[in-house]
């Protein structure tokens, strides 16, 4: 039986999907939750980390990560120029809480540099992570970032990152590099029915 196991670092979340001890890792959190993420990951024999998209609050662990438990990084090629600059995808916010969180975020990504991971998987639309024991697929999820990406798990559990967020409750994700393409992703994720979403930030919700 596959579990997903929430670990709130702060105001992100990451997650550990896992069959018994065999597991990959949804996002990796900022570098101030490092050790809480490191001591759930012990727990498991992590085969692979997924990176939703590279904002540092989602992987800024993912290199060191993926050296302690010699596991690949994956995520969609057409997001790795974030790695260089973020400025390169520029963010936009919608409403109240989009404004405030933009403005948190704008100056925390101005200042932090994520470490480029060396054992890199490209994934896309389809791509099967059986290989790394997982019944999941990966989903794309554009819009937040171009290259968003989410995980589809048994048809059952859906890891959005920030495509979706549930700051006060569950609404199209309000930091966006695209409106008309996380509008159509968020009907993407409509469209597949009855799944318990797990959100980037806020609580997971089931619909």
């Amino acid at each position: 039986m596959i579990t997903v196991k929430r670990i709130k670092g702060g105001t992100d979340n990451c997650y550990i999907v896992a069959e018994g001890k065999t597991a990959i890792l949804v996002d990796t959190s900022s570098k101030a939750a490092r050790d809480m993420v490191i001591e759930e990951c012990d727990k498991y024999q992590i085969k692979l980390i997924v990176l939703t998209h590279p904002h540092f609050d989602h992987a800024e662990n993912a290199a060191e990560l993926s050296r302690r438990y010699s596991c690949p990084v994956a995520f969609s090629k057409v997001d790795e120029e974030l790695f260089d600059d973020y400025t390169k995808q520029p963010l936009k916010s919608y409403g109240l809480v989009g404004k405030v969180v933009l403005g948190l975020s704008l100056s925390a990504l101005k200042n932090t540099k994520v470490e480029r991971p060396q054992n890199i998987v490209y994934v896309k639309e389809g791509d099967s992570l059986a290989e790394y024991g997982i019944n999941a697929k990966i989903i794309e999820l554009p819009g937040h970032t171009k290259g968003s990406i989410g995980v589809d798990v048994e048809e059952s559990h859906l890891l959005v990152g920030d495509a979706l967020d549930n700051w006060i409750k569950p609404a199209i994700g309000h930091l966006y590099c695209d409106i008309d393409a996380i509008k159509k992703t968020q009907k993407k994720i409509k469209a597949l029915g009855k799944r318990t979403i797990y959100f980037g930030h806020g609580n997971p919700v089931t619909r």
